[in-house]
């Protein structure tokens, strides 16, 4: 194992990332505008993606994930890869003495992620796993308030989100749960987390129904979950990836990452799935919109509307949130958190940071600068896995699943 020098506690975190696709397109303003993070050294199998990462940043890009990791200016791996892929991307991070930022899901099996956990342990190094919506401002605000007994103890969360997610370009193995594709193991992973988060972290056991409802698209597309907690806090999930209803519409008219919807986004993803001439056409058309392909935009402004978004920022979400608990309740929407009391009602706002996703770098500074732990560590993000495995093998068995692997959340 390779260790390279110490940083300084004012030194921005150097960043190397491997994969240049979808999660690093979407991470990439959160990057760009804080100086916390410099980005040093990126790899991909794209020669686009590579030369526009160049082009960027000045820095080295390699083809191939062990050469980035063995690139003594990288600090710390944004691991980016497809899900199938993050196991052996860790490995190499671990082999080389680097921390790791690892994109969601952790993995698509325990065993996965019981070794890179080790891994990690073993090099002595950091293991933070997001971006998954629990890092969102209002979900932080909203543990925060149950935390300081507001609502008493939670009793019941209900959360619910409706997309295209099914119908947006995708690569095969997108398609194949076994590699991790379907709502399940990409969304559900989001939605977990933040019940998680906000009910203690520590689930009991699962029931689930997951729906496979269009042969052209063998996975899951839906879902609906039971989850019950140790202390007897239960919650109710369910997700549809089938872009008919768009739940946004209880959001404040505001998409996931925060932009503005409107009327003519509606059947936009399987219109532009119908417009491809043939099935290969669809991983291109989503290569041609990530970083250096040819219908990425550098400035993040596509349309009109994006611009707009822009002028009137709010949080990303996952949908709509409901937390119910002995005195009170809390709803959580892209601008803030409800507040529901016994007498009264009442809102409050939060401030949106001009940099997007910034919760993600503070847990990386507080961690890799200042000394702190983690709170989205490599335990947390298996125990979310075990719930995410659990609604699969619920909905193929018929029988509530029993959780064993799970960890409270660190208040």
């Amino acid at each position: 194992m390779k260790r390279e020098r110490a940083a300084s506690s004012d030194e921005p975190l150097r960043m190397g990332v491997i994969g240049l696709g979808r999660a690093f397109t979407l991470m990439l303003p959160t990057f760009q505008r804080d100086p916390r993070v410099r980005l040093v050294a990126a790899c991909d199998l794209s020669d686009a993606a590579r030369k526009q990462f160049v082009a960027d940043f000045g820095a080295a890009a390699y083809p191939d994930a062990a050469a980035l990791c063995a690139d003594p200016s990288v600090e710390l791996v944004y691991v980016a890869s497809p899900h199938q892929c993050h196991a052996a991307h860790v490995a190499l991070a671990a082999a080389n003495g680097k921390h790791v930022l690892l994109e969601k899901p952790m993995a698509v099996t325990l065993d996965e992620c019981d070794a890179m956990i080790s891994a990690m342990r073993a090099a002595g190094c950091a293991l933070i796993v997001g971006h998954s919506h629990s890092f969102d401002a209002p979900v932080l605000r909203a543990r925060e308030l149950i935390d300081s007994d507001e609502i008493g103890d939670v009793r019941m969360i209900q959360a619910f989100n409706y997309t295209d997610f099914l119908y947006r370009p995708r690569r095969p193995e997108e398609l194949d749960t076994a590699q991790g594709g379907g709502v399940v193991h990409s969304q559900a992973a989001h939605q977990v987390d933040v019940v998680r988060l906000l009910g203690g972290g520590l689930l009991a056991s699962v029931r689930a129904i997951a729906g496979r409802w269009d042969a052209a698209r063998p996975t899951e597309g839906a879902y609906s979950a039971l989850l019950s907690f140790q202390g007897g806090a239960f919650a109710s999930l369910s997700y549809s990836g089938y872009g008919h209803f768009d739940s946004d519409v209880w959001m404040d008219g505001r998409g996931e990452l925060g932009q503005t919807k409107s009327a003519d986004d509606y059947g936009v993803a399987r219109r532009r799935l119908r417009a491809l001439a043939h099935r290969d056409d669809e991983a291109a058309a989503k290569a041609a919109r990530n970083y250096g392909g040819p219908a990425w935009s550098p400035a993040g402004v596509e349309t009109a509307a994006d611009a707009e978004s822009a002028s009137r920022p709010s949080h990303q979400h996952f949908g709509p949130v409901i937390i119910s608990g002995e005195r009170g309740a809390l709803r959580l929407t892209p601008h803030g958190v409800w507040r529901y009391g016994a007498q009264r009602c009442e809102f409050e706002a939060i401030a949106v940071p001009p940099v997007p996703r910034r919760e993600v770098i503070d847990e990386l500074w507080q961690v890799l600068r200042s000394g702190g732990v983690p709170q989205h560590d490599g335990a947390w993000a298996r125990a979310t896995t075990e719930a995410c495995l659990a609604i699969l093998e619920s909905s193929r068995t018929g029988v509530d699943v029993a959780l064993r692997q799970q960890v409270a959340w660190r208040r």
